[in-house]
């Protein structure tokens, strides 16, 4: 990928540090001219990547502290020049004398931050003509009723398929806005499998059938995806936890939903991407706030968006174009989990995994220990080795290793080489 260098791109050198010790509040006041007004367009998603930021930059000397491996679920790690990049530009962004958490959100600098950051994840996930991107607030939780409220009325039949306590959430949450059905249900089996697309039971006047890709807690994940049965009716994804860790085709879907927390940035942005034709339709009563209507033709500024999670999204975007697009990253991802998985199969029953394998996830690594009084002292002596966040869900107990796009090759290894030990010690 090409994409240009700014006559200002000594800023990013990691020597080049623009903290309050070096301008004081006392020097010269410089009168900043207020962007002028400007009428706003939609923002098309484009064939190719942006051309708005700089290349970020390389690696910058150690900090005095050691980074660990954090393996939480969310807020999640984030990629290290993607950290790098945001401190150089923390102090001032470029020309604007100001830095991102300072600008007016209706300004050309933003601007150019938001549209950057939509053209991005369009070139990354290749999405088609007609979808709408919105950078939103209230996570995907919040979606869970926006879903409803913008797709369907109040005694329209949806269906639900549950694999897991998100798309669980999801369906209770739907329950107040129209008429959902659990057509599928893992629960009675701990939530460790995807059913067979050919036993849903789909309701053929169904708006949406619902799934959630990924389950955070209990580690499945789907591998292809079903087809609504109503061939009116829509497939919408709430793809919180594997967003952009691999390709996707977008057109299978009429609604996609992600928090950023996981894989693309920090707490603070819902993203969803939206097809043209399903915006408009929200029920009478839907709060302001929940109208995709609103959003889109507002392009996210309806009210003050998220602007520094925005800003960070953009970044890891522009980084995972720079590691060669979702289909380098996900031959990434499957390397890591294999070597996770392999070390959990391996062990002779020492460690287990509970899902099954075809459809274990490439993001979040559950398993257990064969004497589960020694998974507190597993948690706490890899966090003495700087491998943090590695307790299991509350409601499910256990070790979940999440591994999303910017764990680093590193990270599995060291985990991997550090349960060898424990079991050779506590076996």
């Amino acid at each position: 990928m090409s994409i240009s260098t700014s006559p200002h791109s000594h800023l990013l050198h990691p020597n080049h540090n623009h903290f309050l010790s070096n301008h004081p509040i006392h020097t010269t006041t410089t009168t900043l001219s207020l962007p002028s007004s400007r009428t706003f367009r939609p923002i098309k998603c484009a064939s190719t990547p942006s051309q708005l930021q700089d290349p970020l930059p390389v690696q910058a000397q150690d900090q005095a502290q050691e980074r660990v491996f954090n393996f939480a679920a969310g807020p999640a790690t984030l990629p290290e020049t993607v950290l790098r990049r945001a401190q150089s530009e923390l102090y001032l962004w470029r020309e604007s004398g100001m830095s991102v958490m300072e600008m007016s959100h209706r300004g050309k600098d933003f601007m150019s931050i938001i549209e950057a950051a939509e053209e991005n994840l369009c070139t990354l996930l290749e999405i088609p003509p007609g979808y709408s991107v919105l950078f939103l607030q209230g996570g995907a939780t919040t979606q869970f009723a926006a879903l409803p409220l913008n797709l369907c009325a109040p005694d329209d039949p949806v269906d639900y398929v549950v694999t897991g306590s998100w798309s669980d959430k999801a369906f209770k949450e739907a329950q107040k806005y129209c008429r959902p059905s659990v057509i599928w249900s893992g629960k009675s089996e701990k939530y460790t499998k995807i059913p067979s697309f050919g036993i849903l039971d789909q309701n053929p006047a169904a708006k949406y059938l619902h799934i959630c890709t990924n389950e955070t807690i209990h580690g499945v994940e789907y591998k292809n995806y079903p087809i609504p049965k109503n061939r009116n009716g829509i497939l919408v994804a709430d793809m919180s936890s594997n967003f952009c860790s691999k390709p996707v085709d977008v057109s299978q879907f009429g609604v996609i939903y992600a928090g950023a927390q996981k894989n693309v940035g920090p707490s603070g942005v819902t993203i969803v991407i939206v097809r043209d034709d399903l915006v408009g339709r929200a029920q009478g009563f839907t709060p302001v706030m929940l109208d995709y209507k609103i959003h889109a033709e507002n392009m996210s500024l309806y009210n003050t968006p998220p602007c520094y999670g925005i800003y960070m999204c953009g970044l890891v975007f522009q980084d995972l174009l720079e590691q060669g697009g979702l289909v380098e990253v996900e031959k990434k991802n499957v390397k890591k989990a294999e070597i996770l998985y392999d070390a959990i199969d391996g062990s002779k029953g020492y460690y287990k995994c509970p899902v099954e394998k075809s459809v274990r996830s490439l993001m979040n690594v559950p398993f257990t220990l064969e004497k589960s009084e020694l998974e507190g002292e597993f948690i706490k002596e890899a966090a003495k080795e700087n491998m943090i966040q590695l307790k299991g869900h509350r409601s499910v107990g256990g070790i979940r290793a999440s591994i999303y796009n910017a764990m680093p090759l590193a990270g599995v290894q060291k985990l991997v080489a550090f349960m060898k030990d424990f079991q050779a010690r506590h076996a």
